[in-house]
């Protein structure tokens, strides 16, 4: 199927105004300044480029790889748990240690203490300075 496009007559062609149509058909390029152009588009550099093509070849190795290819593995634990005796130390340890924070003081009797220091005698005191 072949699509043909026909050129518009000149009765559809849109009507420029006279006036505007002297102007341009007398206007004159001498009156026109001359004009360095400075490209403003930067091209990357070969580093640039070559940071590129390695980025999009890792993509790609990530995109297409093949996980038949790998290998099976046995893992082995290298931090084991820890052994009976070790557990029954540490809860232990935690119990006394629950019984020193959790320390009931009402349950205490009220005892009277008894100092058995007494204080030294007047003879005592004088053998003491001179000897």
């Amino acid at each position: 199927m072949a699509c043909s496009v026909d050129a518009p007559s000149l009765k559809d062609l849109p009507k420029v105004a006279t006036d505007l149509k002297s102007q341009l058909e007398g206007f004159n390029q001498s009156c026109l300044r001359d004009v360095d152009t400075n490209e403003k588009i930067v091209l990357p550099s070969a580093e640039d480029v070559a940071a590129e093509k390695t980025q999009k070849s890792l993509f790609d190795g990530i995109e297409k790889f093949d996980a038949t290819r790998l290998k099976h593995t046995e893992t082995q634990e290298k931090n084991p748990l820890p052994d009976k005796d070790a557990i029954e130390a540490e809860k232990e340890k935690n119990k006394f240690l629950n019984g020193i924070e959790n320390f009931d003081p009402t349950k205490l009797k009220h005892t009277e203490t008894c100092e058995k220091n007494p204080l030294p005698t007047k003879d005592i005191i004088e053998q003491e300075k001179t000897a």
